[in-house]
C-alpha cells in the first residue's frame, strides 16, 4: 500500500512539473503567435486541468491489463519466423515500423470515432472546444482515449512489433509519449505555416481543420503522419485557417455530465 501511494504521489508530481513546463512554453507562444480570443470562463480552464490529469493517469491504469494480455497472446500467436525476421532488422528499422503501424492503427481508431455513432458519443467531447489551445489535446473522454489507443497498440503486438523479444517492452509506451507530446503542439493556438514540412508531419494548421465546426471535421485524422490521410482520401489543407471551431453535438456544462452522459442511453 505504501508503495502504491508513493507511486501515485510521484506520478502527480511528474504531471505537475510537466504542466508547468507546457504552460511556460505554450502560453507565451500562443499569446505572441496565436489568434486573439476573448478570455474563456474559469470553469473551462478548470475542466481542462482535470482532463489533463485524467488523460495522463487513465492510460497507465486502464491499459496496463489489456497490454499485458496482448503481450501474452502475441507469444502464442506470432510465428517464430516473423519474430526472427524482425529481430534481424536494424533497430532504427524496427522502431520505424512500430511508428508507422501504430500511427496507422491510431488513424483508423480516430476515423471510426467519427464514423460510428456510438463512438462519436464519446469523441464529441474532444471537439467541444471553440478556441484551440494546447490543453485541448487532453480534453478527451476516457473511453474515447482507451479505444483509440488500443487501435494503435493491438496491431503492434499481433504483428510481433511490441514485446521484449523484438523492439523492447517500452516501444508502445514510447509511441504513446511521442504522440502525446506532439498532440500539445498540433492543438496549440499557433498560426504557423511550416512549408514543405507540412508534407512530412502533422502541424497545427493541418489539425485545426480537423476541429473546424462544420465542413471538414471528418478530415485530417492522422496525429503525426499526414501521408495516411492522403493514402485514405481524407486530407485537406488549404492556405487559410478555419473560421470557427467546435461541434454542434450538445455537451453538458458540468464535468460530471460530460463524463457520464455518453454512457447513458441516447435521448430521443
Amino acid at each position: 500500500m505504501h508503495l502504491s501511494l508513493h507511486e501515485f504521489a510521484a506520478a502527480v508530481l511528474r504531471l505537475s512539473l510537466w504542466l508547468v513546463v507546457l504552460t511556460a512554453v505554450f502560453v507565451p507562444l500562443e499569446r505572441w503567435f496565436g489568434a486573439q480570443h476573448a478570455s474563456r470562463p474559469r470553469r473551462e480552464f478548470f475542466h481542462n486541468i482535470v482532463y489533463y490529469v485524467i488523460s495522463s493517469l487513465v492510460p497507465i491504469v486502464v491499459l496496463s491489463l489489456p497490454t499485458a494480455l496482448l503481450a501474452v497472446a502475441a507469444q502464442h500467436l506470432v510465428p517464430d519466423a516473423l519474430t526472427s525476421a524482425l529481430q534481424a532488422l536494424p533497430l532504427w528499422a524496427r522502431l520505424a515500423l512500430v511508428f508507422v503501424v501504430g500511427e496507422t492503427g491510431f488513424y483508423w481508431g480516430h476515423r471510426l470515432s467519427h464514423e460510428l455513432p456510438w463512438l462519436w458519443r464519446f469523441h464529441a467531447l474532444h471537439h467541444s472546444t471553440e478556441h484551440m489551445n494546447f490543453l485541448a489535446n487532453t480534453r478527451t473522454h476516457p473511453v474515447d482515449m482507451v479505444v483509440t489507443r488500443l487501435f494503435g497498440l493491438i496491431p503492434l503486438y499481433l504483428l510481433g512489433l511490441a514485446g521484449p523479444s523484438v523492439t523492447g517492452s517500452g516501444a508502445p509506451a514510447l509511441l504513446l509519449i511521442v504522440g502525446m507530446v506532439w498532440g500539445f503542439f498540433i492543438h496549440s493556438n499557433l498560426r504557423w505555416r511550416l512549408g514543405p514540412l507540412e508534407w512530412l508531419v502533422v502541424t497545427p494548421a493541418f489539425h485545426h481543420w480537423h476541429h473546424s465546426r462544420h465542413d471538414h471535421i471528418n478530415r485530417n485524422y492522422a496525429s503525426t503522419l499526414p501521408f495516411l490521410d492522403r493514402l485514405f482520401g481524407s486530407h485537406y489543407l488549404p492556405r487559410h485557417w478555419p473560421a470557427e471551431y467546435g461541434t454542434d453535438t450538445p455537451q453538458a456544462s458540468t464535468l460530471s455530465g460530460q463524463l457520464l452522459d455518453p454512457l447513458l442511453p441516447a435521448k430521443k
